[in-house]
């Protein structure tokens, strides 16, 4: 998948919209921040999100991190593969890692979200 198809946060969580599904994500700075993740704890399915709402959290051989929800919907997928191999996250961060999917609404605000472009300035600082 390529970035330019993505949406950023100031919390290092990426998203993919399609339709009234956002699939969330967590970007390849902030796994490689991380280190090796060993554990993702799935988002609760029909679990009612507000933008910024924390949903799951990662835990890597460095630190235990929270994940927020860059946009408010309903959690209506979980990534189940993550179960089995949590390193998904750090080897396929923007395909085969990613953490849930949100039903949105069809007026959803992603004013606060970057571009890949905007978000390579953030991150180089």
């Amino acid at each position: 998948m390529s970035t330019s198809d993505l949406l950023f946060s100031t919390d290092h969580e990426w998203v993919l919209i399609t339709g009234l599904i956002a699939r969330i994500g967590i970007t390849d700075f902030a796994q490689d921040a991380l280190g090796d993740v060993v554990f993702v704890q799935p988002a609760t399915l029909g679990q009612k999100l507000g933008a910024g709402d924390s949903f799951s959290e990662v835990e890597s051989t460095k630190s235990v991190s929270d994940i927020y929800a860059p946009l408010g919907g309903v959690v209506v997928t979980v990534n189940e593969a993550l179960d089995a191999d949590p390193g998904l996250v750090n080897s396929d961060p923007y395909g085969q890692g990613w953490i849930c999917e949100l039903e949105i609404t069809p007026d959803a605000d992603t004013s606060h979200l970057m571009t890949g472009d905007a978000y390579a300035i953030f991150v180089a600082g």
